[in-house]
């Protein structure tokens, strides 16, 4: 295999002294290595300790000349994966405002390739609202967030903020670059999302669905070799890079969509929340507010049913989000609509279901086979559930 290289941004927190022992363990484990620095970082350690343990020029300077070549560019597409530890609150702030004013996250918003974050700080500042809801966004964009420990900070307090030793870092990297290409030549299909049903011309009905399930699922599959079409509802997401996304409004919208792709598709997972009925009538005025009003609602195409009924060679996945008898109603709906696989939750479960990061989930298989997946990043369900099906068609 060639070997992988990373490229370790160092910013200006006082954790930046374990970068140099991160650069170490990088090298040990056989990646090609090298450094971008924050002019703040060089303050607290020298790019000459950095130059001396990867063996390669460490990087400042957004506007140094180099061979003719745009560096920030050429950066950008070295390396199999960027990783920034410390990650301070400012250049957190910078990456997820789109911010690009020095060479790390010039190249950061140019590259490709998985961004590891690696968030460092007092505690205090780790909690801040905006902070946080930076972290939110990044997350949402995309980008990998290893979550810092608690403990004493450099400041003299305890809490979390304090960046992860550098051994546990070097294994979560080395675990994202095993990544397999086990789907090399597939065709996916993935729906994500909610769907809305227009009443009028300001309102609609909707659901709870942010799309994080399925975006990470379209995510997983492209960085697995496959090529996927990712047919979402209204989020807040970025598609993943690589993915051709189609945004819909409706049900049948999204039907219509999928339709015109099942034939050529080899694998499809329907992880959409499609709203189960819209409005006989949508109006073309608003309704003004009164004391009551009758709505009457038709059933909306059972998409996940109609492909059921018309797949041939194509591996069909469902979703089950439930509240009760989670067991009994998955296996039910993949019985009934003729599926290969179905991955179930439970809503009343903290942490799972919809707008959360994390996901657990029971799958069941066409053959009766029941699988738990406890509790984790939805990112990480969606790889595990690759492998489900990897072991099970490929």
């Amino acid at each position: 295999m060639e070997r992988k290289k990373i490229l370790l941004g160092v910013t200006g927190g006082i954790a930046a002294y374990k970068a140099a022992e991160l650069v170490r363990l990088f090298v040990k484990d056989g990646f090609d290595t090298s450094v971008i620095m924050t002019a703040a970082a060089t303050n607290l350690v020298a790019p000459l300790t950095f130059e001396s343990l990867s063996g390669n020029p460490v990087h400042v300077d957004l506007f140094k000349q180099g061979a003719g070549k745009i560096r920030h560019i050429e950066l950008a597409r070295r390396p199999s994966m960027i990783v920034i530890a410390p990650a301070t609150a400012n250049t957190l702030g910078k990456i997820a405002s789109g911010i690009a004013d020095n060479l790390l996250t010039t190249v950061v918003l140019a590259a490709s390739v998985p961004v590891l974050l690696v968030p460092s700080m007092n505690v205090d500042m780790y909690n801040h609202p905006r902070v946080q809801d930076n972290l939110g966004r990044l997350k949402d964009c995309g980008y990998l967030i290893m979550e810092p420990d608690e403990g004493e900070l450099a400041c003299g307090v305890e809490g979390r903020g304090r960046m992860p030793e550098p051994e546990k870092i070097a294994r979560f990297v080395l675990d994202i670059l095993k990544i397999k290409k086990d789907y090399v030549s597939k065709k996916v299909l993935v729906t994500a999302g909610p769907t809305r049903e227009p009443l009028d011309p300001a309102r609609y009905l909707g659901n709870y669905s942010t799309g994080k399930m399925g975006f990470a699922l379209a995510r997983a599959f492209r960085e697995r070799g496959a090529e996927v079409c990712l047919v979402h509802g209204d989020t807040a997401i970025l598609p993943p890079a690589g993915v051709e996304a189609i945004r819909v409004n409706t049900a049948m919208e999204m039907l219509g969509e999928v339709e015109k792709r099942f034939d050529r598709t080899d694998i499809v997972v329907k992880a959409a929340a499609v709203a189960d009925y819209r409005p006989a009538e949508c109006q073309d005025r608003k309704i003004k507010k009164g004391d009551r009003i009758t709505l009457e609602l038709v059933p909306n195409p059972d998409i996940l049913a109609m492909l059921g009924a018309r797949k041939e060679k194509q591996v069909l996945v469902g979703f089950a989000a439930e509240t009760e008898k989670l067991i009994k109603h998955a296996m039910q709906k993949l019985r009934a609509k003729n599926l290969d696989m179905i991955v179930a939750n439970d809503l009343t479960i903290e942490g799972a279901g919809f707008a959360t990061d994390t996901n657990k989930v029971t799958v069941i298989t066409h053959d009766g086979k029941i699988r738990e997946i406890p509790l984790m990043s939805k990112y990480e369900v969606a790889h595990r559930l690759l492998d489900i099906i990897a072991e099970t068609w490929l």
